[in-house]
């Protein structure tokens, strides 16, 4: 009769953990998913700097040279990207749209350029995808931290090596979003 018991009590203790293994698996997978979200978002930011690069060539090549070499050190973001790797990205295109605002003001004639307005307007709403997409980002990294680090939950996250994983965070002078009025 002891046996059965204990035979019991374990197969009970084998089943929580693994249920629980599951739910820090699906958490886990729900953060890689919302990194993959900001890359795609991203991407399509870089693609609409590209597009804007091209019209700067026809302008000045010095300055479509540098705003190629800036757009070359662009890396992918992928659900096993880090928060590190992110903000990096961004640092990134900070810098191109930074420089695309000066080609801008040596050319006036580049503001009233038709093609120019509708791709820096599809900047702007790829800015605000990618604000969204690290909001569900960082709500995805809270759920799946807080199940990590609660009893007894957290006993199975340390046996099956599940870490924190890192919030985005926004610079002081992130707060606002850049202006892309030219």
């Amino acid at each position: 009769m002891t046996a059965i018991i204990i035979i019991v009590v374990l197969a009970l203790l084998v089943l929580w953990v693994i249920g629980v293994q599951r739910k820090l698996v699906e958490q886990e997978e729900f953060v890689k998913n919302a990194m993959s979200q900001i890359g795609v978002q991203q991407n399509s930011r870089w693609d609409a700097l590209t597009a804007l690069v091209e019209l700067v060539k026809g302008y000045n090549e010095h300055e479509y040279n540098t705003l190629k070499d800036v757009i070359a050190m662009r890396k992918p973001i992928t659900g096993s990207s880090t928060a590190a790797d992110v903000e990096a990205q961004e640092a990134k295109l900070g810098e191109a749209l930074k420089q695309i605002n000066l080609v801008v003001e040596r050319y006036p004639e580049l503001k009233a350029n038709e093609m120019f307005n509708k791709t820096m307007d599809s900047v702007n709403v790829y800015e605000n995808q990618v604000r969204t997409a690290r909001m569900v980002y960082n709500d995805s990294v809270t759920k799946y931290n807080k199940v990590i680090r609660q009893i007894p939950e957290n006993i199975v996250a340390a046996l099956f090596h599940f870490t924190a994983k890192d919030y985005l965070t926004v610079e002081d002078k992130k707060t606002e979003m850049p202006s892309m009025k030219v």
